[in-house]
């Protein structure tokens, strides 16, 4: 179980601020982004411009995500 934290335009696109996930034993960030993507379909236009965080750690869509572990979705920021 992963829990999942969505912030800016994806909270506003997924209508949640966070949720857990079951994912199997040695996913990717990519095989995540799939899951999130097919459960969240407003998502779609906001995933390809957001960064990653495992553990509050930046990473690539070919990371591990290990059991238990914390992944922020986080949209580009505009501001000035």
């Amino acid at each position: 179980m992963v829990t999942l934290l969505y912030f800016a335009a994806a909270r506003e696109k997924a209508g949640i601020s966070s949720e857990r996930l079951e994912l199997p034993a040695g996913a990717t960030v990519g095989a995540l982004l799939e899951v999130v993507r097919a459960r969240h379909p407003a998502l779609a236009e906001v995933l390809p411009r957001c960064r990653i965080a495992v553990d509050q750690a930046f990473t690539g869509a070919d990371a591990t995500v290990p059991d238990g572990a914390e992944v922020a979705l986080i949209p580009p920021v505009a501001g000035g």
